[in-house]
């Protein structure tokens, strides 16, 4: 399945289990967003599940849909048990006290899970630990950049659009995420971890999927400074 069938596929899922979500109330899938407004999050779970949906049908493949649902159940899991802990040494500083918080559970799972997909996108060692930190690095930036109405999303399109020109693993991402982004702006929806995570995962897998060694190291080496900045900054 090509560009606009794994668009389509994900565009389409993303969109029904959005609806359905919607019906539910349940005050643990619901977030103040920066504005103080209480919001809910189904455009996440929506839009994971529409991206590995994407993927699987061929714009991506298993390694694509591995990250995308590892990030998206690490990612679920912090939206409903998650505390106020934030940034890597926070969350590694209680899991050594022996408190298993959700960011630390994002960190070891999404980790591990982009080993994995990594090993089965690369043939060559290096590769594949530089695939593994592009797709567990993006997941982390689009989630960095989910602090304001639809700016993961449009990071998720940015990120994949040039993806597109060397194959089709971007459209599951960007079609999941394509049709959320209008409630996203207007404040009806959150992608929350579960969203960002997962759609990072996907883009993060399309770019190792398209990239030789050079290309991988650089990013990788970006993503990498993005993660520590943003590590001193907060």
């Amino acid at each position: 399945m090509g560009r606009l069938g794994g668009f389509a596929v994900a565009a389409g899922v993303s969109r029904g289990v959005y609806e359905g979500l919607r019906r539910l109330r349940d005050p643990r899938w619901e977030r103040d967003n920066h504005a103080g407004r209480r919001v809910p999050l189904h455009a996440g779970p929506a839009t994971a599940l529409g991206a590995a949906a994407g993927a699987a049908a061929g714009a991506g493949g298993a390694p694509a849909v591995l990250a995308v649902l590892a990030a998206g159940a690490c990612g679920a899991y912090d939206d409903v048990r998650g505390g106020d802990r934030r940034g890597f040494r926070a969350h590694l500083a209680a899991l050594r006290d022996g408190e298993v918080t959700g960011g630390a559970v994002k960190l070891v799972g999404i980790g591990a899970a982009a080993l994995v997909a990594g090993a089965l996108l690369k043939e060559r060692p290096l590769d594949k630990v530089l695939a593994a930190t592009v797709i567990a690095g993006t997941a982390h930036l689009v989630n960095l950049a989910d602090v304001r109405p639809g700016r993961a999303g449009l990071l998720v399109l940015a990120l994949g659009a040039p993806g597109l020109l060397r194959g089709p693993q971007a459209a599951a991402p960007m079609g999941a995420v394509a049709v959320v982004l209008g409630d996203d702006l207007a404040e009806q929806t959150m992608l929350g971890d579960t969203g960002a995570q997962a759609l990072g995962a996907g883009v993060g897998a399309a770019i190792a999927a398209g990239n030789g060694r050079f290309g991988l190291a650089v990013h990788a080496a970006g993503l990498v400074a993005a993660a520590v900045y943003a590590e001193c900054a907060g």
